[in-house]
């Protein structure tokens, strides 16, 4: 480090923004993710040893992932490069292996790549990481917001082991916000009432577990209203923060994993559940028209015959949605999605149409019995044979006994109503049907 890059660096830890200022300068010192680093886990043991492996750190903004790699790049004997995947390409990739080689060989001495935003690499530029980790040239660090499991190549996948790291708890927030407040080197140097309860809590609140957002606000509310001699409150944060938003990233985990939570908190039957779900999505800016598909896919697939009307709402909803938009798009959802966590559940309809494809994707052949088949031409009896013998069910009082499926498959099951809701009633139904087997008149009723 030169003269001038010291200079820089030693004016950034002064005077830098109070995210870079209260960094950790050890695993100690790092806020949460406590299931990696107390000093039994396994992940603690490796990085305090020196033994590192490759690995791949997973979990939202603002919890720590670069950081842990910063401080495994001070106290490792391993020589450490850096990437980050949004400016470098595979240019940048090979250089880095060739050097490690090089390192390797000559001076005995490991090299450590550490690629943030790993995500952003294409398929080939993976596949160049892949030889190299896999014979050992250098040892790979990945951080990344995104699911790896979906943005990594199952190879490379393969040879690193995920850490995930989670938002921070409201605990952990706040004894960082705190020390923040009152450290008087790195921090801002205030007394420990200079913000108010109220007012850590909706920096909170509004960090929605991301450490660097939390010191971000805090240290922009500081420069706003720090010379100001009562105690920076609610009234103070909100000025800075206006309204909080949600983090949420329409492609990637929390999408999913939001609207997983949403539907099977209705598949659950838990109404409270189903409208926080809800609620996150609207206030993210979700698609409404998103959350009106995944109601009625749901109230076909969950609820099915245990109540038909479920479909028949979920439809209704969605064609409000597409009618009046946001914000009064949002009472029809809410009225569909409760009413689908309240009804009555079955899955038999979806099981059942399941069944019946994978018999005929595994059919050695299909046809049509020639009593089923159409009789529209006037020849078609005569000469094929179609619809000889069909007996038309309502000449029998509405049901009479006769096969509908090939013979092959003659007696196969595939649709089971459950005991709940309508359904019930559906399940009674069929088997007095299936009772009256047998019992139909000699005679069909003549025909009008």
């Amino acid at each position: 480090m030169d003269l001038f890059s010291y200079q820089g660096e030693a004016l950034k830890a002064k005077e830098g923004p109070l995210a870079f200022r209260m960094r950790p300068r050890s695993l100690n010192e790092v806020a949460g993710q406590q299931h990696l680093l107390n000093n039994e886990s396994l992940f603690r043991k490796m990085v305090d040893l020196d033994k590192v492996h490759s690995f791949i750190l997973y979990g939202p903004p603002g919890t720590g992932k670069t950081t842990i790699a910063r401080l495994i790049a001070q106290t490792t004997s391993s020589h450490f490069e850096t990437l980050s995947a949004v400016t470098a390409g595979s240019v940048d990739i090979k250089k880095v292996a060739k050097e490690a080689e090089s390192r390797l060989s000559f001076e005995q001495q490991r090299t450590i790549l550490f690629i943030d935003e790993i995500h952003r690499f294409n398929k080939a530029q993976q596949d160049l990481l892949l030889p190299i980790v896999e014979d050992g040239t250098l040892v790979l660090i990945g951080a990344t917001t995104e699911n790896p499991l979906y943005e990594l190549n199952s190879a490379l996948l393969s040879r690193l082991r995920i850490y995930m790291l989670h938002p921070l708890s409201e605990e952990d927030l706040w004894s960082l916000l705190k020390r923040a407040v009152t450290e008087p080197n790195r921090g801002l140097g205030l007394p420990a009432d200079a913000v108010t309860e109220d007012g850590l809590e909706l920096i909170i609140q509004a960090a929605k577990g991301d450490a660097r957002s939390a010191l971000t606000i805090l240290d922009m509310v500081a420069s706003a209203h720090g010379t100001l001699d009562k105690p920076i409150g609610p009234d103070e944060v909100m000025q800075v923060t206006g309204r909080i938003a949600v983090y949420y990233d329409k492609k990637g985990d929390r999408h999913y994993d939001t609207i997983s939570a949403f539907i099977k908190s209705i598949r659950g039957s838990d109404p409270d559940a189903t409208l926080y779900w809800l609620a996150v999505m609207l206030e993210a800016g979700e698609d409404p028209l998103f959350i009106a598909r995944r109601i009625v896919i749901h109230a076909a697939e969950d609820i099915g015959l245990a109540d038909p009307m479920a479909l028949v709402l979920a439809q209704a909803a969605a064609d409000a949605v597409k009618l009046v938009g946001l914000p009064e798009g949002r009472i029809p959802l809410a009225e569909a999605a409760l009413y689908l966590a309240c009804a009555p559940k079955s899955n038999r309809a979806k099981d059942a149409i399941d069944r019946a494809l994978r018999t005929v994707r595994e059919a050695k052949r299909i046809t049509v019995p020639r009593h089923l088949a159409d009789m529209s031409h006037s020849q078609a009896g005569p000469i094929l044979g179609s619809g000889i013998g069909y007996k038309y069910p309502h000449n029998y009082g509405g049901y009479v006994k006769q096969s509908y499926l090939p013979p092959e498959i003659e007696g196969t099951r595939f649709y089971e109503p459950t005991a709940n809701g309508r359904e019930k009633q559906i399940s009674q139904w069929l088997e007095n049907l299936r009772d009256a087997i047998g019992k139909e008149p000699s005679q069909p009723a003549k025909s009008e």
